[in-house]
């Protein structure tokens, strides 16, 4: 997603959803987040949750990268990318990604990465801990882990 500052410049952020719980995992927040970010994130979050068999993409520039690939593939991951202009195939992250423009983007104007950084973790927190998701039968993404 992309959104900019007060001063006009551009940020972007990667949003790294589960499908499963539907947990945000991690938000990284930059002006450009080229394949080697996506990457390392990707290594932080595989040493913190462990190694998904599959992980779903868009067709942004980052995620068709070869550096991408190379690194799932070294991981045994399957990289599945969606159609282009598919969005139905991607659902739920859709739906996601529009609460968090409504809820977070639109709703604060940013001066700094750091201001963006830390609302990004106080509403992955929120998201993760507070709010109920009926497709979880009203747990919270936590709550859901933690049951199962």
């Amino acid at each position: 997603m992309s959104e900019a500052l007060t001063d006009g410049r551009r940020f972007r952020t990667l949003n790294v959803v589960e499908d499963w719980n539907r947990e945000v995992l991690g938000i990284e927040v930059d002006f450009s987040l080229p394949a080697t970010r996506v990457v390392a994130l990707l290594t932080t979050l595989v040493s913190r949750y462990g190694s998904p068999t599959r992980i779903r993409v868009d067709n942004g520039p980052e995620l068709i990268s070869q550096v991408l690939q190379t690194w799932c593939e070294d991981q045994h991951i399957e990289l599945h990318w969606i159609q282009p202009a598919s969005p139905t195939q991607n659902a739920y992250i859709e739906r996601f990604n529009g609460s968090f423009r409504r809820e977070l983007l639109n709703a604060y104007l940013f001066t700094t990465l750091r201001q963006v950084r830390e609302q990004c973790q106080s509403w992955q927190y929120d998201y993760n801990h507070l709010r109920p998701h009926e497709a979880l039968n009203f747990l919270t993404p936590i709550e859901f882990r933690q049951a199962a």
